[in-house]
């Protein structure tokens, strides 16, 4: 096997390409994050948080950029209407980037206190736009602006956009950070990367079960990561979660068996699946941009 893959479980070589091997696409970032993939334009942005800056890559036509400054964006997503959705640390707000340009605030408080800094988000089928907000990006100017937390504690929520109605989905987190809807939609995981910044904390993704009227319940560990943390992470079409971590991209079964890892010779910071068949696995990795082709497809929309 290919020195790039770390095979743990016969599984996980029927997601392998032979001749596709990991492949630099670009360098230069100061730390790349939040990879969001358009498939109806064929390119991908992503974050470069202390440039800040939003970068874009194009098959065939490079990379250049998509918007400076960025206000320190991190994490990206795009919601039921192809609209691009984006975390930012340094206005400390979700925006959403409308077809003519313009910028929608999504959520910038709660309840009169301005929130953290929103890391990460994804958007459910019914609209509802979910994100973590740890305080990473007031925690120094580095990734944002140095600042006290408002709210004191570091919180997921969940908006309902229709109604602008921002919520807490779960309070019990240390610093939460990635996180994704299993196929169906009856799971949630959240990553939490407490230990960051506290050897005893966190280095775990929960999976919480998503009622009807989009409350979780449960939150049980789903996996521990045994080199740096698990940030931002995707999942493929049968339900197996690619993640982050400081050695590479991890590969777990649904059932939370580790399958096996892509290495890589930088930190992951996050992945997202992309290509117009949705089967090629970009990752950002500290200064990089990363790619390699699987035998799968994400399950992400559109």
């Amino acid at each position: 096997m290919h020195p790039d893959y770390d095979v743990r479980d016969k599984r996980f070589g029927d997601y392998l390409l032979g001749n596709c091997k990991l492949e630099k696409l670009y360098t230069g970032s100061l730390w790349a994050e939040g990879p969001v993939y358009f498939c109806d334009g064929d390119f991908l942005l992503w974050s470069d948080i202390p440039n800040n800056r939003i970068l874009k890559w194009t098959q065939g036509g490079g990379v250049t950029e998509f918007r400076r400054p960025s206000d320190y964006s991190n994490g990206h997503t795009r919601d039921r209407e192809g609209r691009l959705v984006s975390c930012e640390h340094g206005a400390r707000r979700v925006t959403r980037t409308e077809w003519d340009g313009s910028v929608t605030v999504l959520a910038d408080n709660y309840q009169g206190k301005r929130l953290n800094s929103p890391n990460d988000v994804v958007v459910k089928s019914d609209g509802t736009v979910w994100f973590t907000d740890p305080p990473y990006g007031i925690m120094s100017d580095y990734e944002g602006y140095k600042a006290d937390s408002e709210i004191g504690a570091n919180y997921v929520y969940c908006l309902d956009p229709k109604t602008g109605e921002l919520s807490i989905a779960s309070d019990d987190f240390d610093k939460p950070n990635g996180l994704a809807f299993s196929v169906d939609e009856k799971i949630l995981y959240i990553a939490d990367t407490g230990a960051s910044h506290d050897p005893d904390g966190p280095r775990h993704i929960r999976a919480f079960q998503v009622g009807a009227d989009n409350s979780l319940s449960g939150g049980e560990v789903f996996a521990v990561c045994d080199s740096g943390l698990f940030d931002g992470f995707r999942l493929d079409e049968d339900g197996n979660i690619w993640s982050s971590a400081g050695d590479g991209v991890h590969c777990f079964s649904p059932g939370g068996e580790l399958l096996g890892k892509i290495r890589v010779p930088e930190t992951v910071s996050n992945v997202t699946f992309g290509s117009r068949k949705k089967n090629t696995l970009f990752i950002t990795a500290t200064t990089s941009l990363y790619a390699v082709t699987l035998n799968r497809k994400g399950v992400q929309w559109p």
